[in-house]
Protein backbone atom coordinates (compact mmCIF):
# COMPACT_ATOMS: atom_id res chain seq x y z
CA UNK A 1 0.00 0.00 0.00
CA UNK A 2 1.73 3.21 -1.03
CA UNK A 3 1.46 6.37 1.62
CA UNK A 4 0.44 8.99 -0.72
CA UNK A 5 1.63 12.29 1.67
CA UNK A 6 0.09 14.80 -0.38
CA UNK A 7 -4.06 13.33 0.25
CA UNK A 8 -3.13 13.51 4.38
CA UNK A 9 -1.36 17.00 3.71
CA UNK A 10 -4.58 18.14 2.09
CA UNK A 11 -6.78 16.73 4.63
CA UNK A 12 -4.93 18.36 7.64
CA UNK A 13 -4.80 21.26 6.12
CA UNK A 14 -8.57 20.97 5.77
CA UNK A 15 -9.04 19.95 8.90
CA UNK A 16 -7.05 23.04 10.51
CA UNK A 17 -9.62 25.28 7.97
CA UNK A 18 -12.68 23.88 9.85
CA UNK A 19 -10.98 24.16 13.03
CA UNK A 20 -10.54 27.88 12.36
CA UNK A 21 -14.01 28.25 11.51
CA UNK A 22 -15.25 26.67 14.78
CA UNK A 23 -16.12 28.25 18.13
CA UNK A 24 -13.49 27.43 21.29
CA UNK A 25 -16.12 25.67 24.17
CA UNK A 26 -17.69 28.02 26.17
CA UNK A 27 -14.93 28.26 28.53
CA UNK A 28 -16.58 31.02 30.89
CA UNK A 29 -19.25 28.51 31.65
CA UNK A 30 -16.84 26.78 34.65
CA UNK A 31 -15.69 23.09 35.03
CA UNK A 32 -16.36 20.65 38.27
CA UNK A 33 -13.97 18.15 38.05
CA UNK A 34 -13.03 15.55 41.05
CA UNK A 35 -9.42 15.48 42.15
CA UNK A 36 -9.04 12.00 40.90
CA UNK A 37 -10.08 13.12 37.42
CA UNK A 38 -7.87 16.54 37.93
CA UNK A 39 -5.00 14.55 38.25
CA UNK A 40 -5.63 12.05 35.61
CA UNK A 41 -6.15 14.91 33.30
CA UNK A 42 -3.12 16.94 34.19
CA UNK A 43 -1.02 13.96 33.01
CA UNK A 44 -2.65 13.73 29.99
CA UNK A 45 -2.38 17.71 29.31
CA UNK A 46 1.65 17.01 29.85
CA UNK A 47 1.51 14.20 27.52
CA UNK A 48 0.01 16.21 24.29
CA UNK A 49 2.49 19.59 24.96
CA UNK A 50 5.04 18.11 23.19
CA UNK A 51 6.71 20.66 20.49
CA UNK A 52 6.98 17.88 17.79
CA UNK A 53 10.52 18.90 16.95
CA UNK A 54 12.49 15.76 16.61
CA UNK A 55 9.29 14.25 14.54
CA UNK A 56 9.42 17.24 12.53
CA UNK A 57 13.14 16.79 11.71
CA UNK A 58 12.69 13.54 10.92
CA UNK A 59 9.70 13.88 8.81
CA UNK A 60 11.95 16.23 6.66
CA UNK A 61 10.59 18.73 3.94
CA UNK A 62 7.56 17.87 1.29
CA UNK A 63 4.16 16.92 1.62
CA UNK A 64 4.81 14.31 4.62
CA UNK A 65 6.88 16.68 6.74
CA UNK A 66 3.87 19.64 6.20
CA UNK A 67 1.38 16.58 7.27
CA UNK A 68 3.28 16.01 10.59
CA UNK A 69 3.99 19.58 11.01
CA UNK A 70 -0.03 20.18 11.08
CA UNK A 71 -0.76 16.64 12.73
CA UNK A 72 1.67 18.17 15.44
CA UNK A 73 0.01 21.26 15.41
CA UNK A 74 -3.53 19.63 16.95
CA UNK A 75 -1.54 17.75 19.42
CA UNK A 76 -0.44 20.70 20.88
CA UNK A 77 -4.35 22.27 20.35
CA UNK A 78 -5.52 19.23 22.77
CA UNK A 79 -2.75 20.47 25.38
CA UNK A 80 -4.52 23.79 24.99
CA UNK A 81 -7.31 22.56 25.28
CA UNK A 82 -7.42 20.50 28.17
CA UNK A 83 -5.06 23.50 30.45
CA UNK A 84 -7.68 25.70 29.75
CA UNK A 85 -10.31 22.97 30.79
CA UNK A 86 -8.17 22.76 34.21
CA UNK A 87 -8.31 26.51 34.51
CA UNK A 88 -11.72 26.34 34.28
CA UNK A 89 -11.94 24.31 36.77
CA UNK A 90 -9.61 26.62 38.95
CA UNK A 91 -6.65 24.20 38.61
CA UNK A 92 -3.41 24.30 37.16
CA UNK A 93 -1.36 22.32 34.50
CA UNK A 94 1.87 20.29 35.82
CA UNK A 95 5.24 21.00 34.09
CA UNK A 96 6.12 17.27 33.94
CA UNK A 97 5.50 13.63 34.75
CA UNK A 98 7.27 10.73 34.27
CA UNK A 99 5.33 8.36 31.64
CA UNK A 100 5.57 11.37 29.40
CA UNK A 101 9.55 11.67 30.07
CA UNK A 102 9.88 7.98 29.44
CA UNK A 103 8.17 8.28 26.03
CA UNK A 104 9.56 10.94 25.13
CA UNK A 105 12.68 9.17 25.28
CA UNK A 106 11.90 6.04 23.76
CA UNK A 107 10.28 8.03 20.77
CA UNK A 108 13.74 9.91 20.20
CA UNK A 109 15.67 6.70 20.92
CA UNK A 110 16.25 5.56 16.81
CA UNK A 111 14.66 6.19 13.78
CA UNK A 112 11.14 7.72 12.42
CA UNK A 113 9.46 4.40 11.93
CA UNK A 114 10.10 3.53 15.61
CA UNK A 115 9.11 7.19 16.65
CA UNK A 116 5.99 6.64 15.18
CA UNK A 117 5.42 2.56 16.65
CA UNK A 118 5.96 4.11 19.84
CA UNK A 119 3.60 7.57 19.55
CA UNK A 120 0.89 5.18 18.23
CA UNK A 121 0.99 3.30 21.34
CA UNK A 122 0.07 6.64 23.14
CA UNK A 123 -2.71 7.15 20.35
CA UNK A 124 -4.36 3.88 21.22
CA UNK A 125 -4.84 4.70 24.55
CA UNK A 126 -5.50 7.84 24.27
CA UNK A 127 -8.37 6.74 21.90
CA UNK A 128 -10.31 4.47 24.70
CA UNK A 129 -9.07 7.14 27.43
CA UNK A 130 -11.09 9.94 25.65
CA UNK A 131 -13.83 8.15 25.00
CA UNK A 132 -14.44 7.20 28.60
CA UNK A 133 -13.80 11.10 29.34
CA UNK A 134 -16.58 11.21 26.57
CA UNK A 135 -19.00 9.15 27.76
CA UNK A 136 -18.83 9.14 31.14
CA UNK A 137 -17.96 12.98 32.94
CA UNK A 138 -20.23 14.33 34.64
CA UNK A 139 -19.25 17.61 33.02
CA UNK A 140 -20.46 19.17 30.17
CA UNK A 141 -17.40 21.03 29.67
CA UNK A 142 -15.33 18.00 30.09
CA UNK A 143 -17.77 16.11 27.85
CA UNK A 144 -17.43 18.65 25.31
CA UNK A 145 -13.39 18.58 25.52
CA UNK A 146 -13.32 14.87 25.37
CA UNK A 147 -15.55 14.58 22.27
CA UNK A 148 -13.17 17.56 20.35
CA UNK A 149 -10.30 15.41 21.41
CA UNK A 150 -11.36 12.18 20.47
CA UNK A 151 -12.66 13.29 16.87
CA UNK A 152 -8.84 14.22 16.16
CA UNK A 153 -6.97 11.21 17.50
CA UNK A 154 -9.71 8.73 15.23
CA UNK A 155 -7.68 10.57 12.42
CA UNK A 156 -4.23 10.94 13.69
CA UNK A 157 -4.51 7.23 13.72
CA UNK A 158 -4.78 6.13 9.93
CA UNK A 159 -2.77 8.44 9.42
CA UNK A 160 0.30 6.83 11.29
CA UNK A 161 -0.82 3.41 10.18
CA UNK A 162 -0.68 4.61 6.90
CA UNK A 163 2.69 5.46 7.14
CA UNK A 164 4.49 2.56 9.14
CA UNK A 165 2.77 0.45 6.70
CA UNK A 166 3.94 -2.41 5.90
CA UNK A 167 4.82 -3.25 9.09
CA UNK A 168 6.68 -6.97 9.99
CA UNK A 169 4.08 -9.93 11.65
CA UNK A 170 6.66 -10.24 14.16
CA UNK A 171 7.21 -6.36 14.86
CA UNK A 172 2.93 -5.84 15.04
CA UNK A 173 3.43 -8.25 17.46
CA UNK A 174 5.86 -6.95 19.83
CA UNK A 175 3.94 -3.69 19.40
CA UNK A 176 0.61 -5.49 20.69
CA UNK A 177 3.04 -6.62 23.61
CA UNK A 178 3.77 -3.11 24.46
CA UNK A 179 0.46 -1.66 24.12
CA UNK A 180 -0.73 -4.27 26.74
CA UNK A 181 1.94 -3.86 28.69
CA UNK A 182 1.72 0.37 28.90
CA UNK A 183 -2.36 -0.13 29.17
CA UNK A 184 -1.56 -1.83 32.43
CA UNK A 185 0.76 0.53 33.77
CA UNK A 186 -1.64 3.72 32.65
CA UNK A 187 -4.57 2.25 34.18
CA UNK A 188 -2.42 1.74 37.46
CA UNK A 189 -1.78 5.76 37.33
CA UNK A 190 -5.61 6.09 36.15
CA UNK A 191 -7.28 3.98 37.67
CA UNK A 192 -9.42 6.09 40.39
CA UNK A 193 -10.06 8.64 37.77
CA UNK A 194 -11.00 5.64 35.16
CA UNK A 195 -13.32 4.33 38.47
CA UNK A 196 -15.59 7.66 38.05
CA UNK A 197 -15.84 7.54 34.83
CA UNK A 198 -17.73 4.28 34.79
CA UNK A 199 -14.84 1.92 33.69
CA UNK A 200 -12.78 -0.76 35.50
CA UNK A 201 -9.09 -1.21 35.19
CA UNK A 202 -9.60 -4.67 33.79
CA UNK A 203 -11.81 -3.25 30.89
CA UNK A 204 -9.65 -0.44 30.22
CA UNK A 205 -7.31 -2.84 28.90
CA UNK A 206 -9.36 -5.17 27.51
CA UNK A 207 -10.62 -2.82 25.34
CA UNK A 208 -7.25 -0.89 24.89
CA UNK A 209 -6.06 -4.24 23.42
CA UNK A 210 -9.26 -4.75 21.35
CA UNK A 211 -8.32 -1.65 19.54
CA UNK A 212 -4.98 -2.56 19.22
CA UNK A 213 -5.69 -5.70 17.11
CA UNK A 214 -7.47 -3.96 15.05
CA UNK A 215 -5.24 -1.11 14.24
CA UNK A 216 -2.56 -3.76 13.75
CA UNK A 217 -4.18 -4.81 10.63
CA UNK A 218 -4.19 -1.36 9.02
CA UNK A 219 -0.19 -1.40 9.82
CA UNK A 220 -0.20 -5.38 8.19
CA UNK A 221 -1.66 -4.82 5.28
CA UNK A 222 -4.53 -7.49 6.65
CA UNK A 223 -6.93 -4.82 6.17
CA UNK A 224 -7.55 -1.90 3.61
CA UNK A 225 -6.72 1.36 5.24
CA UNK A 226 -9.88 3.86 5.27
CA UNK A 227 -9.68 7.40 6.38
CA UNK A 228 -10.67 6.92 10.17
CA UNK A 229 -10.20 3.44 11.82
CA UNK A 230 -13.07 1.54 13.35
CA UNK A 231 -12.88 3.25 16.19
CA UNK A 232 -16.80 4.42 18.26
Amino acid sequence: MEFDATAWRRHFEDEAERRRATPDPDWSAGARLTPELVRSLQRFQVGENGDGANLIRKAGDGDYGAAARLFVAEEQNHARMLALLLGAAGEPTIGAHWSDALFVRLRRALGLRTELAVLMIAEVVALRYYRALRDGAADPLARDVAARVLADERRHVPFHCARLNPLPRPLALLWLCAVAAVSSVVVADHGWALRELGMTRRTFVRDVCAEARAITRLMTDEAPAPREPAVR
